[in-house]
């Protein structure tokens, strides 16, 4: 017999953390201001293996238009800016010989309109994860109703889901709206 209780924080559990993997998927696309989780994906080479960018220099956002690298080795520099070069994130830096600075330009509205789209994507794959979680334990209920588990439990147990699932779906709605109102502003 299984223990709905625990089903249902299981379930919980899985919804949370689509929510939580959005919330990070989505702090990494850039919304026309400085973040320097854009930076997170680049991987630098020091003695001999690849880490990430933040494991060599220290990384700030002295205004909202401008993120600076540090590195903690003056040696590092070159490797530094050639990395962010290479990365991808179509962000020039500007090297002084002691930080680097990128400059982050405004976007243009065809791209906002580009960055949204690729938010809601993210989005749905949430949503979609989220109703995984919610039909897996539906079918565990309907399972333990038919091995004789009481079917008054289980339809309220399939109700609790259902308001998990409602609760976490306005949550993904939610971080989009915000998302999508932190692109779109000029």
């Amino acid at each position: 017999m299984i223990d709905i209780k625990k089903l249902e924080k299981d379930s919980e559990d899985k919804m949370q953390g689509a929510v939580l993997f959005l919330e990070e998927t989505l702090s990494h696309i850039r919304a026309g201001k400085a973040n320097i989780h854009i930076l997170d994906g680049i991987k630098v080479e020091y003695y001999g293996s690849a880490v990430p960018l933040s494991n060599v220099a220290s990384l700030n956002t002295p205004d909202a238009k401008t993120i600076t690298v540090l590195p903690w080795e003056k040696t590092m520099l070159k490797v530094v800016e050639k990395a962010i070069i290479n990365s991808g994130i179509g962000i020039t830096p500007e090297n002084n010989g002691e930080i680097i600075r990128l400059g982050i330009p405004p976007l243009t509205e065809e791209r906002r309109k580009q960055l949204v789209k690729q938010s809601k994507q993210e989005t749905e794959s949430a949503k979609v994860s989220i109703r995984n979680a919610r039909r897996d334990a539906v079918d565990l209920i309907k399972k333990a109703t038919k091995e004789g588990y009481s079917e008054d439990l289980g339809k309220d147990s399939e109700a609790a889901i259902q308001k998990l699932h409602d609760k976490f779906i306005k949550k993904v709605d939610e971080v989009l709206a915000a998302k999508e109102k932190e692109i779109m502003t000029v």
